[in-house]
């Protein structure tokens, strides 16, 4: 078994002492450098080649985030930022040049040390590539979408369709670069199942508020919905929909391996909507979501999943492709527009049949 090269860059002595004790507790992961600040951590990547950094992002001389878009500027390595709960919304602008996942920084409980060890595994085997510029993942103009007249047929909800979309790691990157996509008028409601680290959803919702057109907020018990806006779970609690078009917050069971779970919001979709659902699964690792795609396709609605090459992780969606639910496999690039065209189709259908 080949052991794992970590740096880890992070201001704090006794965070870093943490950190080593989970990483090498289990003789698979080798600390091979160690920075004070964001300017160290860059030479030390320049100089060791690691398979992985882990970065804090409050740090003198140079910070985090200038440091994350050195080093994927010269030679990409994989990061894992590892900060406060109270960066939130600067680690996710982490994401947006290069850094591929964020996660709070652990206690010596054995759970968070778990779960430390599991991402640095899972990501130091991600291939990440050197950026020549920064990426803009700003707003793209796209068409506007017609909308035609409101539905004549009685019905408590102004939409015709509703998308759910459930992903995992790799995800908040996926999320941004579909949803900026996403016109202001979009006639169908989003919403989303992000596996995500207690605290840090609000900072998510913050930084792609500033990236897309549509509104996105963090779900609330009982708000209803509507279209052209794009709702979050929390990690705490799991997101349903409810028959009379309204978002629920259910209390996630103790022993749920996945916060929140994709599951439980997909079937509720397909549970009240049947075949007006739209369903999405994008990059991830594990299982999750697979029943809940299976609940929409079973139910007449339609199913897309990410494909391997646009994703960073080929294991949620790849679980759905393989158990058959899935109609539609779509690069992350091809996905905006499909998702356009099946809320468009579906409502002019709609109007039509009511003229």
């Amino acid at each position: 078994m080949s052991v794992i090269r970590v740096v880890m860059a992070d201001d704090s002595q006794l965070a870093r002492d943490v950190l080593r004790d989970i990483l090498t507790r289990d003789g698979d992961i080798e600390i091979v450098g160690e920075a004070s600040n964001g300017r160290e951590a860059v030479e030390l990547a320049r100089r060791l080649s690691p398979q992985l950094i882990t970065m804090d992002l409050n740090m003198p001389v140079m910070d985090g985030l200038s440091a994350i878009e050195e080093i994927m500027h010269t030679k990409g390595v994989p990061i894992l930022v590892v900060s406060d709960r109270s960066d939130a919304e600067t680690a996710y602008r982490a994401l947006d040049v290069g850094a591929l996942e964020v996660m709070p920084k652990p206690t010596l409980d054995d759970e968070d040390a778990q779960r430390l060890l599991a991402r640095v595994r899972l990501l130091s085997g991600v291939a990440v590539i050197t950026r020549l510029r920064r990426r803009s993942t700003s707003a793209t103009p796209v068409a506007p979408v017609n909308t035609p007249p409101v539905d004549r047929h009685n019905r408590p909800k102004a939409f015709q369709r509703i998308i759910a979309i459930a992903c995992s790691t790799g995800g908040p990157q996926a999320l941004a670069h579909l949803l900026s996509k996403l016109p202001t008028n979009f006639p169908a409601p989003v919403v989303i199942a992000q596996h995500i680290s207690h605290g840090f959803i609000e900072g998510m919702a913050h930084w792609l508020t500033s990236l897309c057109s549509m509104p996105v907020c963090v779900a609330q018990h009982g708000e209803p919905l509507k279209p052209g806006c794009i709702y979050l779970s929390p990690s705490e609690r799991n997101l349903r929909v409810t028959p009379s078009h309204r978002l629920q917050l259910q209390q996630s069971p103790d022993n749920s391996l996945y916060h929140p779970s994709c599951d439980a919001l997909l079937t509720s979709v397909a549970d009240v909507y049947g075949p007006e659902a739209i369903g999405v699964i994008l990059t991830g690792m594990g299982r999750d979501g697979v029943s809940g795609m299976r609940a929409i396709h079973l139910s007449g609605g339609c199913t897309f999943a990410q494909n391997e090459a646009s994703s960073v992780i080929y294991g949620m969606n790849q679980e759905a492709v393989s158990a058959g639910v899935i109609q539609h496999v779509v690069s992350l690039d091809e996905l905006p527009a499909r998702l356009i065209r099946e809320t468009r189709e579906q409502r002019l259908s709609t109007w039509t049949k009511s003229l």
